[in-house]
């Protein structure tokens, strides 16, 4: 049995499907696309069901990838009930979603979540009423607390046995008419959802559906093309439009019955964007948050760095003292050592608290308020308003960023956002910036390199509008409400990043520092280390940070820890001047991307955008070091 959570942006869906997955959940991509759906096993009344996170959508219509592989997956795959999760303070904009899911002709149930949110906003809803008008099962929740979801998930099991089917609601005269002559031409043939939803999506000009259609029954396009002809002329308005504007007089006619506004009283947390989106304030806030931020995230991350440091380095002198220091057993051992000593001291004191961090700060709803405050700044940098989602997906990871630009219609727009995306300092590079700047030259310091590399990338942006110039829409945004996380949703979230990195990440943090102590063993670095050269010497740079940088492609930490690896030491203040250290860690934070990240790329926009992405990322990185350089020789 199978059941889909399926809902708009900001409903809660994948907070409910966190609550029920733990920690033993499973990401993939949708055939063909890069839009990613998660998945679990969750057991109900003794059957184990299994229970897909769809991605967040507005409607079915298919006008982006998200809403595209959504209606395809409940078209093509056996879904044996669908759970529709919507949000209690925004009940019209939840239920259109929902008439438009009891087309589709399979079992439905409707969970109302955020009940909190509505009870302190004064408003009060009746779900047995809505239940009565809808005809389907309406279940309230709160998925924060956990609250309703067994009845929810019981509930779902039950209609789902019944194959209890919704009735869906009528719209008007003539919309109704031309549904009843195109179902008669479809009756010719079977189809895996309900005619009705066939013909309303032909109706609405779904490309795909469209053409399966008139490929089982010719001349079908022309009586389709008559009814589109008949709605236009009848309201002078195109079909699509008129059905949206139907199926959202019915939600609202609905949700004027079933919910009553009460008085309320203003409270701290409803006057908080008077001060967080302030035209002046809103920044001030937004650059004290955020330097608290990693302030929090630099001092967890020094308590743990040092000590776990010193304590793998008397570990690994040890085990050099018990081998032949100089022998090839003894030099691997010891790159494995330092291998995992690099992801223990290194990357994890500052991972962790990192991913901690954003995830509060997205759960909370502040997020959001930082996409809203930068939005002009993006379209000084040419970009479209909705690129600031991949900049901020980007501090987790480059590659979800690269994904997001699915977004944005525009090609050029996407590869824009692709390019300048790639330079956001992900958490992997968090190491190397916590790891070596901030534990060594300050916390100030690192700092400052996050507030350079969006100096670095506007000025990028502002140039490459020069030789693509276009004008980009705006950005509509919808708040979401300010809400205080739970311990577990966060962890939970961190998880599955800080999950990735130890599985994943990690392994190949110890094969390549294996590999680079076997490579120094047979002298073989001095001929990567003579490759990078050139921009060794341009930078200033010591000769050994050659490999280092190239391994660092791989997986960024890997530039970090086989610096360790090529100098013999991990006390880097010992080998490199602050200078250096700062150097380094810019042209690291902007060259070539991770491997996984230039993967992304090509799938996403093609091999030739890789290459030239791949390009602009070493001239920038060149540039943007160069320039830190310079500077401390100035001053």
């Amino acid at each position: 049995m199978r059941f889909a959570l399926i809902g708009q942006p900001n409903c809660g869906k994948s907070t409910l499907f966190n609550q029920v997955a733990g920690y033993k959940a499973e990401t993939g991509n949708f055939a063909g696309t890069t839009v990613t759906f998660t998945e679990t096993k969750v057991r109900v009344l003794g059957d184990v069901v299994e229970l897909v996170d769809l991605p967040g959508t507005y409607t079915l219509l298919g006008t982006n990838p998200a809403e595209r592989v959504v209606l395809d997956y409940l078209v093509d795959k056996p879904v044996d009930a669908i759970i529709n999760v919507i949000d209690a303070t925004h009940l019209v904009q939840g239920l259109t979603l929902t008439l438009e899911l009891m087309e589709l002709g399979r079992p439905l149930v409707l969970v109302i979540n955020m009940m909190d949110e509505a009870k302190r906003q004064g408003l009060k809803l009746d779900g047995e009423k809505l239940e009565s008008l809808l005809g389907i099962p309406v279940m309230p929740m709160i998925a924060t607390r956990g609250q309703g979801i067994r009845e929810a998930f019981t509930r779902t099991w039950h209609i789902a046995q019944e194959k209890r089917i919704p009735t869906p609601k009528v719209y008007s005269e003539e919309i109704e008419k031309s549904v009843i002559s195109l179902k008669e031409e479809l009756e010719k043939d079977n189809y895996p959802v309900s005619r009705r939803a066939i013909v309303v999506k032909l109706l609405e000009g779904d490309p795909v559906l469209t053409e399966q259609v008139s490929r089982k029954i010719p001349h079908v396009l022309e009586h389709i093309q008559k009814e589109l002809d008949v709605l236009c002329h009848q309201s002078s308005r195109q079909a699509v439009w008129l059905i949206a504007s139907e199926r959202q007089r019915l939600a609202r006619e609905m949700a004027r019955k079933v919910s009553s506004q009460q008085q309320t009283q203003l409270t701290l947390r409803d006057r908080l964007d008077d001060y967080l989106l302030h035209p002046f304030w809103g920044y001030v806030f937004l650059l004290a948050i955020l330097g608290l931020f990693f302030y929090v995230v630099y001092g967890f991350g020094k308590m743990l760095e040092e000590p776990l440091l010193n304590f793998f380095n008397h570990l690994d002198m040890l085990i050099l003292n018990a081998l032949h220091a100089n022998g090839f057993i003894a030099q691997v051992v010891s790159g494995a050592v330092q291998g995992i000593s690099g992801g223990l001291a290194i990357v994890l004191p500052y991972l962790v608290p990192f991913l901690v961090g954003l995830g509060f700060l997205e759960d909370i709803g502040y997020l959001t308020r930082i996409a809203f405050m930068m939005d002009s700044l993006m379209h000084r940098m040419g970009l479209h308003g909705k690129a600031i989602v991949p900049f901020i997906l980007g501090y987790g990871c480059n590659v979800p960023a690269i994904m997001s630009t699915r977004i944005m219609e525009d090609k050029r727009d996407r590869f824009l956002s692709a390019a300048l995306s790639t330079m956001v300092p992900c958490a992997a590079r968090l190491a190397v910036v916590f790891g070596l700047v901030a534990f060594y030259v300050g916390p100030w310091a690192a700092l400052g390199i996050y507030f350079y590399n969006l100096l670095i990338i506007a000025i990028t942006g502002r140039i490459i509008t020069i030789f693509l110039p276009e004008d980009s829409p705006g950005l509509i945004l919808e708040m979401p409400v300010y809400r205080w996380p739970t311990v577990k949703t966060i962890t939970a979230k961190a998880w599955f990043r800080i999950r990735e990195f130890i599985f994943e990440a990690w392994p190949i943090l110890i094969i390549g520092s294996v590999v680079l102590a076997i490579m120094n063993y047979f002298s073989v670095t001095r001929y990567l280390d003579a490759l990078l050269q050139p921009f060794n010497w341009l930078l200033g740079l010591p000769r050994e940070v050659g490999t280092p940088l190239i391994f660092g492609i791989f997986r960024k930490e890997l530039s970090l820890i086989m610096l360790a690896q090529a100098f013999g030491t991990t006390n880097y203040a010992a080998i490199m001047t602050p200078q250096q250290m700062v150097v380094f860690t810019v042209f690291v934070v902007f060259y070539v991307p991770c491997l996984a990240t230039i993967i992304s790329i090509r799938n996403e926009l093609g091999a030739k955008a890789m290459w030239a992405i791949s390009a602009l990322t070493v001239v920038v990185a060149t540039f943007a070091a160069l320039l830190v350089r310079l500077g401390f020789l100035l001053f």
